[in-house]
Order: C-alpha cells, then structure tokens, then sequence
C-alpha cells in the first residue's frame, strides 16, 4: 500500500517537473503535534511517530528521525519501500543537502508551502536557484494521493477565565502592541496556534491533546484580525472577541490579507511563518525576524499561573500515587498488559475534577517496548506484562489549573543487577539537576551536564534533551526553555532561564531489545539569594508522585543524593497523603520511606 502511495506520488512530480517532493511533519502553522487532516508523511510512509521528514525522489524515498525514534521507525518502515535516515548519525546528509543534490538543473523541488516554513523554504529556493533549479509550492500532491483524508478540524472555541488565566487579553495585547512599537514594527503575523490561544485567552481542541485552535491572528497599532472558521465561535466567544477589538475573518483569507499589504514594517518569526504566507507578502514591505514576543510572555508564568499549576499537579499527583498502587498491588494477581494498564490510568484522570483530557498520548510500554522513547502500545504490539523487569508510563493531563507531564519507571519483579543500575543513575540524574544553584543569565546548555554527568562518566549517554518548556493549558511541549548538551537551533529552545518559567526534568536510558527506563517531573525556576555574584536561581519541583524504591541501589548514591530523594519523599506524602484514605494511604507512606 505505501508502495502504491509512491507511485501515485511520482507519477504527478513527473507530470509537474519535479525531481523530488518534501513532505515534513507540520500543519499550516508548524505545530509539533497535528491533526488528523496533516498526517500526510504518515501517510505516506506507514510511520506514526510525531516528528520525521519524508523526502520522495523519482526513484528514491527517505524517512528523517531524531534519535527518539530509531527504533520505532525502524520497525514500521520495514517493507515500505522508504529508507530510514538517523539524523545526527555518521554520513547521514542534511536533509537540504540531499535535495539539492537530487534535483537536477532545469527541474524543481516541490512541496506544499503552507507546511514548511519560510526560513526552510527560502534557504532551499536559493540553493537550488544557484543550480539552475527552482521550487514548486502552490500544490499540495498528497492531498491528490490521499482521497479519503479526513476534513479539517473545526471543535467548537470557548474563553479561558481570569481566575485560570491570570491576565485579561486585553492586557496581554496591549503588552504586544508595546513590544511591537519597540521592534519598529507596524504589523505583526501570528500562525503558532498555542502563541494565539494564550494571548487571547481561549482553548480550542484542533489538535489531539493540545487544547488549540486552527487561526491565524494579524495585529497591528490598532487593529486585531483572527482568521478562523467562523462556525466554532458561539455568540459568547464572538461578543468577547469584538471586545477584544478583534474582527474575525474566514480561515483561509490569511494569504489575501497579507498580499494585500503595502509598505509595512511586518514582525514575523519565519522559521514559524509558513512559505506560502512568506511569498504572499508584497516586496515593498519590511520583514522584522524576530522570535515572536509572546513566546517569551508565555513561558514565564504568572503568580496566578504558578498557583493553579501546584494545584494541577496535586490533583496529577493523587492520580499518579493511586495508580501506583494498583498496578503494584496488583501485579502477578490479575492479567495486566500495556493497553490495559493505559486504560487504567487514563481513566483515573479523566475521573479527576477539572480534568479536560490528555496533554499527550500516554505512553504505556513494557520491557524491551520501553527501549524505543515514544512508543506507542498499539493493537498490533500489545505486550502483557510478566511479573519480573520494569514497566513505563509517561503520560500527562490538561486541566482548568494547567498541564503536567510524569514519566514514572515501575518495578514489577525482579531486575537484573545492570537494570537497577541504569534505574539508579537515571534517578541520580534526574534528582542532581533538579538541584542546581545558578546565577542568572544561564540557559539550558549550562546545566545539562549535572544531569548527564553520571552517565557520561560511565560511557553511557541519552538520545534526546533533558528537560522541555510546559504550557499553561495549552502545549505540553513549549519553547523557548530547554535542557539539552548541544545547540540544536531549529528547536528554538535555549533561552535564559527565568523565575516562573516551567521545565521537565527527564534523563533516561534506554537499551535495545532489554529496557528502557526515565524518571520525569516537572520544576518551576525560582530565585534564590543575591549577592556581590548577582540573582541566584534554582529550581522547585511541581511533579508530587513517589517515585519507585524497588529499583534503587542505594551505595551507589551520594549521601547527598539520598538526602534529596528522601527530601522529594517526605514532600510527596506530606502533600498527598490528605487525599488519600486506608490501604492507598498506608501504601504511600512505605512507598515514600526514607531510605
């Protein structure tokens, strides 16, 4: 069937003159996670991680992936006729390489330019240029292999409260238009959907887990445009938009409107504004490429923000703990494997008050499944789980008060000496950069190696960053925060580090075919003392959930380290054990122990 796709997809490049075709994993607004109507590499190759390139040549197709998803994607790529590329691995080319190097002079690349975005774009326009080769990207061909796609997302909107919220969108506007002026700036183009629904103050359901919108905003001194489809706004939501000085046009007149624009200084991030909106601007007009000043607000979380969020990840943190007992209880009594075991803690949150759903697809695998970092349990590849080696589960809930996010690695019988050694360092990991001193003006890059020092000094390593940016109701992926040991620029995720600025905490290990194990919480920057050195911050845990003993070699520890888990402990029973009743209170408290 992928073969058939293909084809099909190689008979209309040759029609149009292309030597190779660009499919990347986005949505018109470069989304991380999108919807259904976008799956189009999926589609094309067989392949259902979240993030790959997929590159169609005439006589060629390669499938990009990160680290993340090597095993995954070696797996379901079997017998598709696509080739996996391991990004970052030895003689792997730049994707922008190998389509240079594919088109030949006189021919052209294509794509669908509104799902790449305009940086990507432009650099590929000019390479092949310097070759005698052009772009083609006013024709999305998938679309033509793909005749029974599933329409656009169009959930119904509705309005995030002050209570929850903890700014109007008034306010958060004009703090834009403020920004904008200092930029120089006349007009402003907003296409992240998350950016959109939090400076305005509203929550959709476009995309799976990602309580978002499918709209466009342009904003000027003055004016507001939300380009959406009309038919998910209620009169409530029109009459606090028209408040908002805010006109709602239909969803796709975002490429008239800037192709009508003339002689503006117009700030748009271009590495998230798609080509087509690019290409549509006329050349009398000024673009200012700057990260969009939203993102920046949006990290750095209000007091009312910071409150809501110790209050989510209690009400997370009752679900993780009773979980945790059942499936330790349980275990070797009642049959239990991954879809099961998912089920169970879905629905544990989904029971939860003020509970709006998933932040993301849980992640529920077993043994050697766990190896691969975002798998996924499917029909196909359901695994029940035996009484000896490690379960695990990242998994996270939305919620009126905000977004978590918890990777918890269970011991379900006995380990192997090398299993609780990886489990420990990865505990040891995950506990020494949450405590980190450091002065102000740090980003991610510095801190990474208190994390990765255990490993590193071992010759052991992890494939994917430490820590990520959390969203406020809204993407449990967000930047500009990350923890991670090297530059990776189009992740756009190195910033500063700020008081009130939200990052996971996430070190793992993961060997092929045997296991794989992470430990997660989430923790809010702080500050700590200042001094003749300046403004110290650090960091305070939001995650409450015990975290399992079966697995820890305690010699292998500091003392110091022991002290903090046994710190981390005491916190979490003393937080959640009000919640708790009988034998879930009286597991908690062992579960808890200091050690």
């Amino acid at each position: 069937m992928i073969q058939e796709r293909l084809d099909s997809l190689r008979r209309l490049m040759e029609e149009r003159g292309m030597d190779a075709y660009l499919v990347p994993t986005a949505d018109f607004h470069e989304s991380e996670y999108v919807g259904d109507y976008f799956k189009c590499r999926s589609f094309m190759t067989g392949f259902t991680g979240s993030a790959g390139t997929l590159v169609v040549t005439l006589d060629d197709a390669a499938l990009w992936v990160d680290g993340r998803y090597f095993v995954q994607a070696g797996n379901q790529l079997k017998g598709s006729g696509v080739r996996m590329m391991k990004m970052g691995e030895e003689g792997v080319p730049e994707i922008a390489d190998f389509l240079v190097d594919a088109v030949r002079e006189g021919r052209s690349l294509g794509f669908d330019g509104r799902v790449v975005d305009s940086l990507t774009g432009e650099k590929l326009e000019k390479r092949l240029a310097a070759k005698g080769a052009s772009v083609k990207y006013r024709e999305d061909l998938v679309d033509q292999v793909w005749t029974d796609r599933p329409a656009l997302s169009a959930q119904p909107v509705w309005i995030l409260k002050e209570e929850f919220a903890g700014k109007s969108a008034a306010e958060k506007l004009s703090d834009l238009r403020k920004a904008m002026e200092k930029e120089g700036a006349t007009a402003h183009i907003l296409t992240t959907l998350d950016d959109i629904a939090w400076l305005l103050n509203i929550r959709g359901d476009d995309v799976r887990c990602n309580p978002v919108v499918l709209s466009y905003l342009a904003v000027t001194g003055t004016e507001a445009f939300l380009f959406i489809n009309s038919q998910v706004l209620d009169e409530e939501c029109r009459a606090y938009l028209s408040g908002l000085g805010v006109a709602v046009k239909p969803y796709n007149e975002i490429y008239d409107y800037v192709s009508a624009l003339r002689n503006e200084k117009v700030l748009m991030e271009t590495t998230c504004v798609n080509y087509a909106i690019l290409r549509s601007l006329d050349s009398s007009n000024e673009i200012i490429n700057r990260m969009n000043p939203t993102v920046l607000a949006k990290a750095v979380k209000n007091p009312v923000e910071i409150e809501n969020m110790k209050k989510a990840h209690i009400k997370d943190g009752v679900v993780m703990a009773r979980f945790a007992y059942w499936l330790k209880t349980n275990m070797g009594k009642i049959p239990m494997d991954e879809l099961s075991v998912q089920k169970k803690l879905d629905s544990l949150r989904f029971e939860t008050e003020g509970n709006l759903g998933l932040s993301f697809d849980t992640i529920s695998a077993y043994g050697p499944n766990a190896a691969m970092c975002h798998y996924s349990a499917t029909e196909e590849t359901n695994t029940p789980l035996e009484a000896r080696g490690f379960y695990l589960v990242d998994s996270g809930g939305q919620y009126y008060e905000g977004t978590t996010d918890i990777t918890r690695t269970f011991a379900v019988g006995p380990l192997t000496d090398e299993e609780k050694e990886h489990y420990t360092l990865v505990l040891m990991s995950m506990l020494r950069l949450g405590d980190v001193k450091f002065p102000y003006g740090a980003r991610g890059l510095t801190l990474d190696y208190a994390a990765r020092q255990v490993f590193w000094e071992r010759g052991l390593n992890f494939n994917h960053g430490t820590g990520h940016g959390v969203g406020y109701l809204l993407n449990v992926h967000e930047r500009p925060v990350g923890i991670r040991w090297k530059m990776v620029p189009e992740r756009m995720d190195s910033c500063v580090l700020e008081p009130g600025m939200i990052s996971s905490d996430e070190p793992g290990i993961y060997i092929e075919g045997s296991h794989g194990i992470r430990t997660e919480n989430l923790m809010l920057c702080v500050k700590r003392e200042k001094n003749e050195y300046g403004q110290f911050l650090g960091f305070e845990y939001l995650t409450c959930a015990p975290i399992d003993l079966d697995g820890v070699v305690k010699s292998m520890m500091t003392e110091h380290d022991v002290e903090l888990l046994n710190q981390y402990h005491a916190f979490v029973y003393e937080t959640l054990s009000p919640y708790l009743e009988g034998e879930e209170k009286a597991w908690l408290k062992n579960a808890t122990r200091a050690i």
